[in-house]
């Protein structure tokens, strides 16, 4: 905002511009706005106060001009100029638009809504625009029912949801717009590719970076795992990154979602059998009694809209 002034004032120091700065200047006190905040604060301001407040005058008009036709070059761009009464003098001041704030407002929201190595779009899913069908009819209601409650009372435990259907059938989206509903109100949801994470997890080891990874997630207020069992875990993934996770929100009684294409009892023989070919049956239902207490197991079916 200075620029303008300094730029006004070696116009001024330019003899030979100075007719040029009348002029100018003429032209700023026709605007409309210009005339009628100096009409609505004549008993304020003198006309020695109006000549000391032609620079800011000038950067009104000029940045109006810009605002009108959305020049990039504005001081401020997305902000409207307006004219305000300093004491005895004008200044501008810069009014976010209606525009800006709500492209600040889906910003904050999308914020709230952490995917970590999901689909681009997850952050834009919606409740509304999730298709009811017959076969995704009681996930739909069981996730509006979750969020009705959890709007209600954010502190007390309430049991997440662990989808379970093929490809392609809406549980990653379903998620994604749950989330998305929760960000709205104010909420925040950390949503990871498990399969992605575990991998990030091994390659954590050398350099140091376990913990830190595990507090990130284990500690997220909401958190929703997608894609449960699409890859063999090895015991180590099982035990001491999966099942750690799990045990810190079931002794916090943090919300947790999952999404996987086995059952869950399918996911308990799929656990049972490490990655070395070892069976560990009583590790596996270990996992899967966290796994029951935090969600509750939903069927969904439906045609694979990946390949529509």
């Amino acid at each position: 905002m200075d620029d303008v002034g300094k730029n006004l004032n070696r116009l001024l120091d330019q003899k030979n511009f100075r007719t040029r700065f009348e002029e100018m200047m003429q032209e700023v006190l026709q605007d409309q706005d210009v005339r009628n905040f100096l009409d609505a604060n004549k008993e304020r301001l003198t006309q020695q106060d109006i000549e000391r407040s032609y620079a800011k005058l000038y950067e009104f008009v000029q940045e109006k001009r810009k605002f009108e036709v959305n020049d990039p070059s504005m001081i401020a761009p997305g902000y409207e100029p307006q004219l305000t009464l300093n004491y005895h003098s004008v200044d501008v001041t810069y009014i976010p638009t209606e525009e800006l704030l709500a492209r600040k407002k889906q910003e904050e929201i999308r914020g709230r809504i952490q995917a970590l190595n999901m689909p681009k779009d997850i952050q834009e899913a919606r409740i509304e625009t999730y298709e009811m069908t017959s076969g995704r009819g009681e996930a739909l209601m069981a996730a509006t029912e979750f969020i009705r409650a959890y709007k209600q009372n954010s502190k007390t435990f309430h049991k997440g949801l662990y989808l379970v259907g093929s490809f392609g059938v809406g549980k990653t989206y379903l998620l994604g717009a749950i989330a998305r509903d929760l960000a709205e109100a104010g909420f925040t949801s950390t949503l990871l590719h498990f399969p992605s994470f575990a991998v990030e997890m091994k390659q954590a080891i050398g350099k140091n970076q376990v913990s830190e990874k595990m507090e990130a997630i284990k500690k997220a207020p909401i958190l929703m795992l997608d894609d449960i069992g699409a890859d063999s875990m090895s015991s180590w993934i099982r035990d001491e990154v999966f099942g750690v996770i799990l045990q810190y929100r079931m002794q916090e009684q943090l919300p947790t979602f999952f999404t996987s294409n086995f059952s869950m009892l399918e996911l308990e023989q799929h656990l049972t059998v490490t990655q070395r070919g070892e069976e560990e049956p009583l590790k596996a239902k270990r996992i899967m009694e966290r796994v029951r207490y935090l969600t509750k197991e939903i069927q969904m079916a439906g045609r694979n809209r990946r390949n529509s």
